[in-house]
């Protein structure tokens, strides 16, 4: 097993990076989803087999591509899926759009559990739908739990006809349970409303968790998983994602809307370096959770010691993303999450999320990408830290 180095600093300014090379001056980028890391080396040799080539043009999904996403999801999470129900796209958000497009009609209602993933709100909009928030609550653990009596009365309203599920959850960093999962499929399948799972953070969970394929414990058969190895396994430039959808009839109208909006030709690059991370790479992401475990327990420890009592990290189950409740700094500062992310950007040179992109049970919170160096998140919390003690 080789050992991966991901204390190296990588320099990514000058690399048409959208996390770096979209800042101000100087300003540290901790926001985006977007790993500092380079890749596991089979993944660069693969990519790097391919370009010597030299010739890129249209390339087919050949059988290894299936294989592969086939036999990581059944060995490494018994997920069994057959080759018919995978429909390959470009990337996790357009799949969840065509799914939308798919499903539902204008004028319906789409539910989302929020705080969460900014992007569920463009999608739904654009299908001709309207967002349906039900907001997650916080436990006596500290962390999101379903309002399970809000989110079956959202069901029953007419108009909700799809749910769309992320599992792990963006920005909360819950790993639901099999439990959450089954509650969550017998409520949807009582009201006839669709699962569309978004879980792309499969692969990044803590140690001490296991993420369950919503799709092996609810209804498999009114429910579309979207996946891809880009997150996990930083190659979301590269372009692909895969819709795995038991339902043949279902499978029908996802195709048809995927061509429809001509998001059906993949990067060459993207299918071989799917190949070889899930072929070659799990002991690339096994070590990665524990960096980033690593970052998440230098996050709340620091929070903690320097906070002063008015910031508080959730605890967190996967992703790696920090969550930072920042509601009692606020009301100490008379001011939003939103005007305390745009100070820290410009007096303290830090870019965190602001909470309220991911709905209005946002508000209040920033976002900490704890995928980079350990001593990039220090330097971010440095600089946050000193604007604070100063404001």
């Amino acid at each position: 097993m080789k050992t991966y180095d991901f204390d190296k600093p990588v320099c990514r300014l000058g690399t048409n990076s959208v996390k770096w090379d979209e800042m101000p001056e100087g300003v540290l980028p901790l926001w985006v989803a977007d790993m500092d890391f380079e890749v596991a080396v089979p993944i660069a040799e693969a990519l790097e087999r391919r370009v010597s080539h030299h010739v890129y043009g249209y390339s087919i999904v050949p059988d290894e591509y299936y294989d592969a996403v086939i036999n990581w999801f059944a060995s490494r999470h018994g997920w069994t899926i057959r080759r018919e129900w995978i429909e390959y796209t470009i990337g996790v958000v357009p799949a969840i759009s065509c799914c939308l497009q798919a499903l539902t009609l204008p004028g319906e209602k789409v539910l989302v559990c929020t705080p969460v993933y900014n992007c569920f709100f463009s999608s739904i909009r654009n299908s001709g739908c309207s967002a349906e928030e039900s907001p997650l609550v916080i436990g006596d653990d500290g962390m999101y739990h379903v309002d399970w009596e809000d989110f079956e009365r959202r069901c029953s309203d007419s108009k909700v006809t799809a749910f769309i599920l992320c599992n792990p959850h963006n920005p909360g960093g819950r790993v639901w349970s099999a439990e959450e999962l089954r509650r969550i499929s017998d409520i949807c399948g009582r009201h006839h409303v669709t699962v569309i799972s978004d879980e792309i953070h499969n692969e990044l969970v803590r140690p001490g968790h296991t993420y369950i394929p919503y799709a092996t414990v609810g209804d498999s058969t009114r429910s579309i998983t979207c996946v891809s190895a880009s997150k996990s396994f930083n190659i979301a430039g590269l372009q692909i994602a895969n819709i795995v959808c038991e339902d043949a009839e279902m499978r029908r109208r996802i195709d048809r809307t995927i061509n429809i909006n001509e998001v059906c030709d993949v990067n060459p690059f993207g299918i071989v370096a799917t190949i070889a991370a899930y072929n070659e790479c799990g002991d690339w992401i096994d070590q990665l959770n524990q960096y980033v475990e690593k970052n998440f327990l230098c996050l709340q420890r620091r929070v903690e010691e320097e906070g002063e009592g008015l910031m508080k990290v959730m605890p967190i189950e996967g992703t790696y993303l920090g969550w930072v409740d920042c509601r009692p700094l606020c009301q100490e500062m008379g001011i939003t999450s939103d005007q305390l992310q745009e100070r820290l950007v410009r007096h303290a040179k830090v870019f965190f999320s602001p909470g309220s992109i991911y709905g209005a049970a946002g508000q209040g919170f920033l976002r900490v990408n704890l995928a980079c160096t350990t001593a990039t998140l220090n330097e971010g919390l440095n600089r946050m830290f000193n604007y604070l003690k100063q404001a």
